[in-house]
């Protein structure tokens, strides 16, 4: 297992709140070298085992102080033809609790990201598939989000960062709660604007005239907790057992390419 045991994640915050985005700047605001990302193609990954030449493992490392969870290595299985990512009791050096996360080794431009996955509920905690490029990479902060804040199993929240600013969030009404079923997700990229897709059906679109992300992206999906953010993420409750985030698949799509593999959105649109 090829882990990451420097902080390549993603320095700003999760949050729409501008102000409070601003002052995340400020705590990260120390200079990261720059790393250049290899330029990625179409792949689809159903987790048969780790694919490392795809994926590597955040290890050994918490975002910020907001982070009540240090990203361990330990804190990921593959099993099954599923990769579980889980939220675990487990004391470290830097927290009480470990979390999981995967980060893609390379960038992927104008397509279609899609993952299908579930997860279990627990206040305080996010499960998020999403795409992020930022300054450690040499490039301006641009991001796509699914993020199921796991308080609202029912509901997940859509947003785009562009040169670090928020636009274009939105929560919206899953088809059932993420921790009674697996739920694909999709969202199609291209220089005209963004398309989100809960189960193949279109749940949000990016604002005509609005800022969009230019820059090619990592994919992450990522498990983890906080105690700092009540009105957003819930009061964090300590859960009794390990809290879980299980993929099934992850797959990006180049634009302009049609359906690849039954599951994708791009099926049904080309129909």
């Amino acid at each position: 297992m090829r882990l990451l045991n420097a902080p390549v994640q993603r320095f700003a915050m999760y949050c729409v709140c501008a102000a409070f985005t601003a002052a995340i700047g400020a705590i990260f605001a120390h200079p990261a070298p720059a790393e250049e990302v290899p330029r990625g193609e179409t792949f689809f990954d159903g987790f048969d085992t780790l694919d490392e030449t795809l994926w590597g493992v955040s290890d050994g490392w918490v975002n910020g102080d907001w982070q009540n969870c240090e990203w361990s290595h330990e804190a990921l299985t593959v099993k099954g033809g599923t990769l579980t990512l889980v939220y675990s009791k487990r004391k470290t050096a830097k927290r009480e609790y470990i979390c999981g996360e995967i980060q893609s080794r390379h960038a992927y431009s104008y397509g279609t990201f899609e993952a299908r996955f579930r997860t279990e509920g627990g206040s305080g905690l996010n499960a998020a598939f999403f795409t992020y490029i930022g300054n450690h990479h040499g490039k301006p902060h641009d991001e796509i989000d699914f993020e199921v804040l796991t308080r609202d199993t029912g509901k997940v929240s859509l947003n785009t960062y562009v040169s670090g600013a928020g636009t274009n969030g939105k929560p919206v009404d899953l088809p059932h709660p993420s921790d009674q079923a697996f739920i694909t997700y999709s969202f199609i990229w291209s220089e005209a604007g963004i398309e989100w897709y809960v189960n193949g059906a279109k749940v949000h679109e990016s604002q005509p005239g609005s800022p969009l992300p230019v820059h090619a992206q990592k994919i992450y999906a990522s498990l983890w907790g906080s105690n700092s953010f009540p009105d957003w993420m819930g009061n964090f409750d300590p859960p009794a057992g390990d809290i879980k985030m299980t993929i099934d698949w992850i797959a990006y799509t180049k634009l302009g390419q049609g359906c690849q593999f039954k599951e994708s959105i791009l099926c049904t649109l080309d129909q």
